[in-house]
């Protein structure tokens, strides 16, 4: 049960058929507040394991033929290859992208020649097309730490359901920045709330961040958990669960979205680039992929490997 537009395809309400029908989110969840007007309720919301999804997924690549998984290694460098107008050891092929590779601290690198190259690099997936794209063509990506708190305490301890207050709105093209601070349960049923908004910014003394690779993992140093958070965190859960206890929250864990901005805030972009700078050597960048990014990470999967890539290379 929800409080926002976060619902599902297989069974959706209307909000309109829910006003003035508050009572009936009462029903599923009586400790909800009682100035909530209405509600959209989607059934088959649920949550992910995503250790254990990792684990299984790590084991398929590495049971599957021609799987093979690289630890410990970053991209140092992308460039496009276009064969007709190179000499080098892969004048045999065709376009692609040389991807440079370092593992570990290892002084040498590593180069392989990809036909079709997947950017899945997350915080940094605009870091690798701004490598390469002229400066007017540069894609800024905007950082927003969210913090988690952990709660155990009168107001919402009998939840059953995942709730979601209504995004913030605003009056132009950017709003929608977050879904709000909205309560999920872990798989023993403990009561987490998050993630709230904080926007976060490069280092001051890189100029141009948007391809300056040497404070690309910047936001690592937000990854601390904060008890300075708690308080503007109880304020608004307060506004949907009124029962909560400001001294029932405690720092759980925080994350950083990456907040795409092309024209207002967008997520979920699928870019395509060549190699050639027209049609050949595809490069598919998945960008601001945020929230629910994990969950419906098999079918990115599905929608890159058979819409995106299967038509480039004459597949159905």
């Amino acid at each position: 049960m929800t409080t926002s537009a976060h619902t599902s395809r297989a069974f959706t309400r209307s909000l309109a058929s829910y006003r003035g029908r508050s009572d009936e989110a009462r029903v599923l969840e009586p400790e909800l507040s009682k100035d909530i007007a209405a509600a959209l309720w989607s059934p088959e919301t649920g949550i992910v394991d995503s250790h254990t999804f990792m684990e299984s997924l790590e084991k398929d690549i590495s049971e599957s033929a021609g799987g093979e998984l690289v630890y410990s290694t970053r991209v140092v460098r992308v460039d496009p290859y276009k064969k007709a107008r190179s000499s080098s050891a892969f004048s045999d092929t065709q376009d692609g992208w040389v991807v440079q590779t370092v593992t570990g601290d290892a002084v040498a690198g590593d180069a392989l020649l990809a036909k079709t190259l997947i950017n899945a690099s997350g915080l940094s997936a605009n870091l690798i097309l701004n490598s390469f794209l002229p400066e007017s063509s540069r894609i800024p990506m905007y950082y927003a730490r969210g913090s988690y708190g952990m709660y155990s305490g009168p107001g919402a301890s009998n939840i059953k359901h995942l709730i979601y207050p209504c995004p913030a709105t605003g009056p132009n093209k950017h709003a929608f920045q977050s879904l709000g601070t909205h309560l999920t349960l872990d798989l023993q049923g403990n009561v987490r709330f998050g993630p709230d908004l904080e926007w976060i910014s490069p280092p001051s003394v890189s100029a141009d961040f948007d391809s300056d690779e040497s404070h690309v993992d910047f936001w690592t140093r937000y990854l601390v958990p904060e008890e300075s958070r708690m308080e503007a965190m109880h304020t608004a859960v307060a506004k949907y669960l009124p029962g909560v206890q400001k001294d029932g929250f405690r720092p759980g864990y925080v994350g950083v979205r990456p907040k795409l901005v092309v024209s207002g805030f967008q997520d979920f972009v699928f870019r395509k680039d060549y190699a050639d700078g027209v049609a050949s050597g595809l490069m598919v960048s998945l960008l601001g992929i945020e929230s629910p990014g994990l969950t419906s990470s098999l079918a990115i999967a599905e929608h890159v490997v058979e819409d995106i890539v299967a038509p480039e290379q004459g597949g159905e």
